[in-house]
């Protein structure tokens, strides 16, 4: 009987039977060996890709395979890759030689890649003709197909070199491998429409797409039946949810503040996040949601990348200085507690010391808990790669340094506005530096460490905030 009669065509069936026929070959291939295959997923890049990065682990645990902390062990190699900066494709590279070298010892190991990296076309051709040890190749629309492609990989013993240019639909329904079980990422939609022109991300991403209503709220019921307490909400925009037309879901007829609220009133969820938050879409609407409901973390990640209405227009983000700071105005009239953290950009083409102090006036007006500060770097496939008034090197490194001076000062200001409450911790892991200790981080995403049992991990304690450490807080429980 020809075998391919049996493969259902409907997903996500398709890839559970073709887990299944991996999960036979593994178990051939690890009675042969002695031991249970492994593997090793490395991830590069944003919370999207990690959140993918524990699908992919999922897979391969339903395949039958163990996973290992150590990449030069494994049987099977992941690396789940990022290309928001023209660095990461070197490092990448730099990367597979080292794996080339392993490989050459252990010709059996299979090397896989994928993400963002893998849907630029001159990189595949790269990958074709100058790593020849890469098994197989997949991108960013085709991550739920993993068990199908390894498949085709052992069966074949073939490269396997797979690449959509689009959604070919999205399927969310597989197993995942998530670092917390109480802590779990649910996308809502995908890729990007904004084009700043300095990023990558719409081209690799693919134009937004929004996933219904009725698919969300049965994940978040799925993962509170499982025991997950603290949700968060994914997408590249998350405020222009149900906007985007696509193939996906389309124009959902809700709006995110609709979403959120209805995520937020579903019983069991304790705790609710969403990432990132564009300032051009952020309405007043989700303010008022996020301010009468309190399971909604006191947290809004809301990257600024630049103070400079001038740079602002350049890089096409479709805000003001004046109206991002209105924004942020707005939203702290109605949480005044809340957490700002923001992105910001120096030395992007044509800074001017006046539009560099303008970046130096918004820091200092919003106060942000935390600012994520990068020196801008061309990408090639942006608009801004070809700008001709690039800023020198070394102006750039003193306006970064200037920055990074302002921002941890402030930060740490304001971070001593904890000190003496009482706070509800989530408890997320041990305490990586002292035996003793756990952390964890309330809703304003602070994080905090502090004396308690590891069979804590995953509940909800009180702890008195004691002592400001920077960006972290040692604290005490006390209930």
């Amino acid at each position: 009987m020809d075998n391919n009669l049996l493969v259902p065509e409907q997903e996500p069936d398709r890839q559970y039977y073709y887990m299944d026929e991996m999960k036979k070959l593994v178990l051939e291939k690890s009675r042969e060996a002695g031991r249970t295959l492994t593997y090793n997923v490395t991830t590069f890049g944003c919370q999207m890709n990690a959140h993918d990065s524990e699908k992919l682990k999922g897979i391969l645990e339903a395949c039958g395979f163990e996973e290992t902390g150590e990449e030069d062990g494994a049987d099977f190699v992941l690396l789940n890759t990022c290309t928001i900066r023209e660095n990461a494709n070197t490092r990448l590279y730099g990367h597979l030689g080292q794996l080339k070298a392993i490989k050459r010892g252990r010709p059996d190991m299979v090397i896989a890649l994928c993400g963002c990296m893998m849907q630029e076309p001159h990189v595949i051709e790269a990958i074709k003709n100058k790593y020849r040890h890469v098994d197989v190749v997949f991108g960013t629309f085709n991550i739920y197909k993993l068990a199908e492609l390894l498949y085709k990989y052992y069966v074949n013993r073939e490269r396997v070199i797979e690449v959509l240019e689009t959604h070919a639909g999205a399927v969310e329904a597989l197993p995942q491998k998530r670092k917390f079980g109480f802590k779990a990422g649910v996308n809502i939609m995908y890729g990007c429409n904004n084009f700043c022109t300095y990023c990558i991300v719409p081209y690799v991403r693919g134009r937004e797409t929004s996933r219904t209503p009725e698919e969300i709220m049965n994940e978040v019921r799925l993962l509170v039946k499982s025991g997950v307490k603290e949700i968060m909400l994914l997408g590249q925009n998350v405020n222009s949810y149900g906007i985007a037309g696509g193939d996906i879901g389309g124009f959902t007829g809700m709006s995110f503040p609709e979403l959120i609220k209805m995520v937020a009133e579903e019983p069991g969820v304790e705790r609710l996040r969403f990432m990132t938050s564009h300032p051009k879409d952020l309405s007043d609407e989700l303010i008022e949601v996020i301010r009468t409901h309190e399971n909604i973390c006191r947290h809004i990640h809301l990257p600024v990348q630049s103070g400079s209405n001038d740079v602002l227009k350049k890089m096409n983000r479709r805000y003001t200085k004046e109206s991002y700071l209105a924004l942020v105005d707005r939203i702290r009239k109605a949480v005044p507690d809340i957490s700002l953290t923001t992105d910001i950009i120096v030395g992007f083409p044509g800074e001017t010391e006046e539009d560099f102090l303008d970046t130096l006036d918004v820091v200092e007006r919003v106060k942000y808990d935390q600012a994520f500060t990068f020196i801008y770097s061309k990408r090639t496939g942006t608009p801004a790669a070809s700008y001709e008034d690039q800023v020198d090197e070394a102006v750039i490194k003193d306006r970064f340094d200037r920055l990074l001076d302002k921002v941890n000062t402030i930060a740490h200001r304001e971070m001593k506005r904890f000190e003496g409450r009482v706070c509800d911790v989530l408890v997320e892991e041990k305490n990586r530096q002292e035996e003793g200790l756990v952390t964890g981080r309330t809703s304003e995403n602070v994080t905090v460490h502090f004396k308690e049992e590891a069979s804590l991990i995953g509940s909800t304690v009180k702890v008195l905030m004691k002592e400001a450490k920077g960006f972290y807080y040692m604290g005490e429980r006390v209930d």
